[in-house]
């Protein structure tokens, strides 16, 4: 295990580990602000069962679950408890598969059900008055292609998880899993037996954004097991940044809410700010901040906070960079200008239309954005939509490998994704020749990424299809077949034609998402910078760039009117546009190390000043009008 199992203790860690170790309930919620280290306490709570409990959970063939939110959190926290076979860490995903797997039987009716389900969503579609003849036509399609897939189900031997559904080649993709898990554990006493017995102490990381059926399938787990396991939730309800997330984790009778309240990232100057917008959402006081070694004695840093107030014309990018010479300047600091260190400088957008617009992928982020839908809009922002997941994960990479020669890269790519490198495929197959012909398929798959092909997004699916190199999401099979259908393009943004539209751009611009996505440009989005941190914060606030209802700068400041359907939100306690945005405007302002700024593009630029001044989270004197 790393040194961070060998940090000291706080007051909350040895709270925790007592808990841990004793005899009665020991279910848990663990409230760990922004900086806190919350992964830290995460890791030494392992640390702490290893060595009170390991010996017996391993006599006895049992584990430790740990799920996080991403594969960069799983890769984390592994790096941290090293290759102990005693804990297992995966995404959400990969744990409920692991626990449901050998129950194929019900897995087959599942599906079956599923597919009924779907049928019955379409012919509710073509009944309805109203609905257009294109949409009742493909409804019928999808119809009868269900129909097929429910007719060969008894066929397929066995189910296996993968990206996208296939139900006819056996695959559940992400959504089903997040489906069938939470159904299976709340409605078969011998799946919550199972997964007690072989799982007696659960963590999960990142409650807040964790999927709600499956946080109250564990509840009921819990309820069922008051003694002997031990579930445990590590998170932040004021970071709970995503819609679908589980937000606050309410606990029940024996159980124990531990708040943390270090912070250990931010500079004074920040964490004064942080702990005002905090006040108006859970109330937790963060305590200590960053703090730093001169002449040999620890002393707190202090940092800036500060607020410059733009107008929002249409000399955004101009004025953005002045901002950023003004810093500059302001400081005697470069570092501010810097767009090659990852760790030095990050400016935080919302959504940046000037962005992809500069690093090339516009009509692939005006497909995905404009009149979307909320799964596709918010997905581009992080890189999760069902339309640009294979691409991130599977395509690009490996179109980059071969461009570098990384040969093992390839295979190891198409081990993992590719149908026909399957052991069943490759043993029926003959070996110089498969290879050959993959080697070929893997040179036009390149060449059609690049700029001067032509291909569209459609072109380079429709080939990876019809040459059995994916496994598609059956979403991305009607996909294709509407693709191939319509000639014109179409320059319509509506949710039913946000998908089509993506397929018609030039394959080309995937690149310059990629990179976008990939934090190798300065910017990144609000939403895709949770558990991250950096020098030099630049926050820039701009509704214009939003495009959705989702996050609203303007109603949070005050300076924008609530609409009715805010007001009613608000009134009925419900989740709001309001307590989003504060949301994510905490997790901005908490990545910074040393110096934050935060950029507002206002209409007035006045009646902004004193909505901030009243707002009272930064001091007076560092809230400035740049409008020359």
């Amino acid at each position: 295990m790393t040194s961070r199992i060998g940090k000291p203790n706080t007051a909350t860690d040895t709270a925790l580990h007592e808990r841990l170790a004793g005899d009665g309930s020991r279910h848990f919620v663990m409230v760990a602000g922004a900086g806190s280290g919350k992964t830290t306490s995460l890791v030494k709570a392992l640390a702490q069962i290893e060595r009170t409990q390991g010996a017996s959970l391993r006599r006895n063939g049992q584990r430790v679950a740990c799920i996080t939110y991403t594969e960069v959190a799983v890769e984390e926290i592994r790096s941290d408890v090293g290759n102990d076979e005693l804990f297992h860490v995966s995404t959400i995903y990969s744990f409920i598969w692991n626990v449901i797997k050998p129950f194929q039987k019900n897995l087959r009716e599942w599906v079956k059900g599923r597919l009924q389900e779907k049928i019955a969503e379409k012919q509710e579609k073509i009944d309805k008055p109203g609905t257009r003849e294109a949409t009742r036509a493909r409804a019928a399609e999808d119809i009868e292609r269900y129909h097929g897939q429910l007719a060969e189900i008894d066929g397929v031997k066995s189910f296996r998880y993968g990206t996208g559904s296939d139900y006819t080649n056996g695959v559940l993709g992400h959504s089903d899993i997040l489906r069938i898990g939470p159904a299976f554990i709340q409605n078969h006493a011998l799946m919550r037996s199972v997964l007690t017995r072989r799982f007696p102490v659960i963590f999960i990381d990142e409650s807040q954004d964790t999927d709600p059926a499956f946080v109250e399938a564990l509840r009921q787990v819990a309820r069922e097991t008051p003694q002997g396991f031990c579930l445990g939730f590590f998170g932040d309800p004021v970071q709970k940044i995503y819609m679908q997330g589980a937000g606050p984790i309410e606990t029940e009778d024996g159980w124990e809410t531990l708040e943390k309240p270090e912070n250990f990232r931010c500079p004074q100057t920040v964490l004064r700010v942080i702990n005002r917008i905090r006040a108006e959402d859970d109330g937790l006081k963060q305590t200590r901040g960053r703090r730093e070694i001169v002449d040999g004695e620890e002393v707190a840093v202090e940092g800036t906070a500060r607020v410059l107030i733009l107008p929002a014309d249409d000399q955004r990018q101009e004025r953005l960079e002045n901002a950023r010479q003004w810093l500059a300047d302001q400081d005697n600091d470069d570092g501010w200008l810097k767009s090659d260190d990852e760790s030095a400088l990050r400016l935080l957008v919302l959504v940046h239309r000037m962005a992809a617009v500069r690093l090339g992928f516009p009509n692939l982020y005006s497909a995905l954005n404009d009149k979307s839908s909320e799964d596709l809009s918010s997905g581009l922002i992080d890189g999760t939509a069902w339309v640009v997941r294979p691409f991130l994960s599977y395509i690009m990479p490996i179109a980059l490998a071969r461009q570098e020669g990384r040969e093992f890269e390839i295979m190891r790519l198409l081990r993992k994704h590719c149908p026909r490198f399957q052991p069943e495929a490759v043993a029926a197959a003959d070996t110089a020749g498969f290879l050959n012909a993959l080697q070929g398929e893997i040179a036009e798959l390149v060449a059609m990424l690049n700029s001067s092909s032509g291909a569209r997004v459609g072109d380079v699916v429709s080939f990876l299809q019809a040459n059995n190199l994916v496994v598609v999401d059956e979403r991305y099979a009607a996909l294709i077949k509407n693709f191939a259908q319509t000639e014109e393009r179409v320059t319509d943004p509506s949710p039913e034609n946000a998908a089509l539209r993506f397929m018609q751009c030039d394959a080309s611009e995937l690149w310059g998402y990629r990179k976008y996505i990939e934090k190798l440009s300065p910017f990144s989005t609000q939403q895709g910078i949770k558990g991250a941190e950096f020098d030099k914060v630049l926050v820039v606030v701009d509704d214009h760039e939003g495009r959705s209802n989702a996050f609203a700068y303007g109603k949070y400041f005050g300076v924008t009117p609530l609409s009715n359907t805010d007001q009613g939100h608000i009134n009925a306690g419900r989740d709001s546009v309001i307590g989003r945005t504060r949301r994510l405007f905490y997790v901005c302002c908490s990545r910074a190390l040393s110096d934050l700024a935060v950029v507002i593009f206002a209409e007035d630029t006045a009646d902004m000043r004193e909505a901030i001044m009243a707002k009272a989270f930064f001091e007076p004197e560092w809230i400035h009008v740049l409008d020359q």
